[in-house]
């Protein structure tokens, strides 16, 4: 038999719907007799109205203007959706007055029956900040209510049916079978729970409960500070080899995530410091693919005793060069530069199209000449059409070609003209020219300068190569001293940058005139546990590069998905489990990673809402790595980790069936350690649809 619970909830949402479907006690007026009113009034207004009736009619015209704009407004307003139109449910007590407030995504209030928009309806944080029990008291509309919750409870309703109510009684849902029958699931809520301090832990297989990396393998030391611990000895026999490698050449260290690679590459330098201490020096480059990691990795050499190399991303340090190189060419970034001419700019047949055009056009080696150069490559359609043809058939149409040539060369004009002092016209570059006009340079004029002497490094070390282009190497490799020392780390299996030019080790390295080249693979995943790394696996499918799934050190909790028929009922999921897992484990860092920067908002701003504390919203990879909650979204953490790691609405429309979406859920799936749960408010996505238990 149902329990108390649900009787209650079954017999509010049959009050609801016939709130819904009876006829509006008060019609409103058309928005077409208000516009009428409004034109009537004007005339009366112009033809000469007495001078004592104009006050009057500029009062109504007044009103019936605001009335206008009422009723548009609450055209445009968010609407009750008649099939699922509230997903939580409180009942307050004030004094001797019980309400029933529920929560939805529009505000609705007829009848006796009060859904609000949980966005921004004030006595919503009631909702979200207190507990069934809980005495409450808030600013409301200019006041101060108090009261108690006696009632906080969420529920899942599908084509005007009750199919769940999760309460502090209980969680209980309808049989799918037999509509009459309700079935008490559990009592205790999912928790997140016990890996506090997980994430920046490196292990040998069969020791991953014992030991982390920057601690005594005997006991585990937990820092407040979620910069990677002071750097041990944890590094497996098949990693010391990779470290250990001569410092004359190339070393290519491949492996899925967490594995270790950047961990390889910076005790690589380390070591190789330890030999030649030119290697500790501004004359060692680490290249990374964002901010975070170059605020990660910055903090990271220093607990290898390595004080003085340079880490910076790529755009930075081209962009420097450039800006050194070219005085005269503008400093400001374009930022609406077609798809098109983008995957262009990045394509690897453009060092063809560039050795070719200092091939057959003489000049002199100049600056000027290298911008000739690269405007020439971009704006001349028969170039491009000759060189694609040849090297990358199917990489573009003619049409797209010509397309990409015109804009190109129209950019170039206005460039021109800019240079020559025309005011009206404003001049930038795409940060894909950088790497373009320094290749320009080191093919026309030879070695990029510094001061008097050539650019060279005694070692670069290039991370998440998978997602530089094949120019951008070339650039770095062309600023290599006579040791030709470098260091490449990727995993192509976390490819997000489609339009890159990467496509496979072997074409890579073809595009770089290095074949031949030996990758060397990482086969234990140390980050995540057996969990979250088999479903991380199972998401690629057919894109992983190994038959067998990696070899991991320990289990954890299962993967898990929850379904919602709201964000506001997610949220308010979400804060009660953070809030817990704060207070429980203070140490704790949790991503919370969305598909775009709305979602980001939206669920920053109700856990916001719901009190969650040390919460943070990292929008420019401006990551603390201290303890707390971190919402941003995927492409922000490539190459970080947490303990925690909350997927946000992973549904059909998000991550559709297609390599960028199993790619980029790979990668967001790999930045957890300890757990890993999932959410969706619409249809889950089929990449994840029958892996998980909901």
């Amino acid at each position: 038999m149902p329990h108390p619970v649900v009787d209650e909830e079954l017999q509010l949402l049959e009050q609801v719907k016939a709130a819904l479907e009876a006829p509006p006690a008060v019609v409103p007026p058309s928005e077409e007799s208000v516009t009428a009113e409004l034109t009537r009034l004007r005339e009366m207004m112009g033809e000469g109205a007495k001078l004592e009736d104009q006050p009057a009619l500029l009062d109504q015209w007044h009103r019936q203007s605001a009335l206008l704009e009422q009723l548009r407004a609450s055209r445009l307003a968010p609407q009750i959706d008649r099939d699922s139109p509230y997903f939580a449910h409180m009942r307050l007590r004030e004094g001797q007055m019980l309400r029933e407030v529920l929560l939805g995504k529009a505000t609705w209030l007829q009848r006796g029956v009060r859904i609000v928009d949980w966005r921004n309806a004030p006595i919503s944080r009631i909702f979200y900040r207190y507990q069934q029990g809980e005495e409450y008291e808030e600013d409301i509309a200019g006041r101060t209510v108090s009261g108690e919750v006696l009632a906080r409870r969420t529920v899942a309703i599908r084509n005007q049916t009750l199919r769940r109510v999760e309460a502090p009684e209980g969680t209980f849902a309808r049989d799918e079978h037999d509509a009459t029958q309700w079935h008490h699931t559990r009592v205790e809520p999912p928790r997140l729970a016990g890996g506090e301090g997980a994430a920046l832990r490196a292990h040998a297989p069969g020791t991953g409960e014992h030991r982390r990396l920057g601690t005594d393998p005997h006991g585990i030391r937990r820092r407040a500070d979620k910069h990677l611990p002071d750097i041990a000895g944890l590094i497996d026999p098949r990693q010391f080899e990779l470290i250990t490698q001569p410092s004359a050449g190339f070393v290519v260290i491949r492996g899925t995530a967490g594995s270790g690679k950047t961990t390889v590459a910076l005790h690589r330098i380390a070591y190789l410091a330890y030999e030649d201490s030119g290697i500790d020096s501004a004359r060692t480059l680490v290249v990374v693919f964002s901010r975070a990691l170059r605020d990660y990795v910055s903090y990271v050499l220093p607990a290898l005793g390595v004080h003085h190399v340079q880490v910076r991303t790529f755009h930075e340090w081209a962009a420097e060069q450039t800006r050194r190189l070219f005085p005269k060419l503008p400093r400001h970034t374009r930022e609406d530069t077609p798809a098109l001419v983008q995957r262009l700019k990045l394509h690897p047949g453009l060092l063809v199209a560039l050795e070719k055009q200092v091939r057959r056009v003489p000049g002199a080696p100049r600056p000027e000449q290298v911008v000739d150069d690269w405007a020439s490559v971009l704006s001349q359609t028969v170039l491009l059409e000759e060189v694609f043809a040849a090297v990358a058939p199917d990489a573009f149409t003619t049409d797209e070609l010509a397309r990409a040539a015109t804009w190109n060369r129209e950019r170039y004009e206005e460039l021109n003209a800019w240079r020559e002092g025309d005011q009206q016209v404003q001049a930038e570059l795409d940060p894909e020219d950088d790497a373009l006009l320094l290749r320009a340079w080191q093919m026309r004029i030879g070695a990029i300068p510094r001061g008097n002497k050539p650019l060279h490094y005694r070692h670069i070390a290039i991370d998440e190569v998978q997602d530089f282009s094949p120019v951008e190497v070339q650039v770095l490799l062309g600023c290599l001293d006579e040791h030709r020392s470098l260091t490449l780390a990727g995993d192509t299996q976390q490819h997000i940058m489609k339009d890159a030019g990467f496509t496979s080790w072997a074409g890579f390295f073809r595009d770089l005139g290095l074949e031949g080249t030996e990758v060397n693979t990482l086969q234990v995943s140390y980050r995540c546990s057996r969990e979250i790394a088999e479903f991380a696996v199972g998401i690629l499918g057919d894109l992983r590069e190994d038959e067998t799934p990696p070899l991991t050190i320990r289990s954890g909790p299962p993967v898990e998905l929850f379904r919602f028929t709201d964000h506001g009922a997610c949220v308010a999921f979400l804060a009660d489990a953070l809030k817990e897992l704060l207070w429980k484990e203070r140490l704790a860092s949790v991503a919370v990673l969305t598909a775009s920067r709305e979602l980001s908002a939206l669920y920053h701003r109700g856990l916001v809402n719901g009190e969650v504390p040390r919460l943070r919203r990292v929008e420019n990879q401006d990551f603390t790595f201290a303890p707390g909650v971190e919402v941003t979204e995927i492409e922000q953490v490539k190459g970080l980790e947490f303990d925690y790691v909350i997927l946000v609405e992973v549904s059909m429309a998000t991550f559709p069936d297609t390599p960028a979406s199993r790619r980029l859920l790979h990668v967001a799936a790999t930045r957890a350690v300890h757990q890993l749960w999932l959410t969706s408010v619409g249809t889950p996505s089929a990449l994840v649809r029958g892996q998980l238990r909901e």
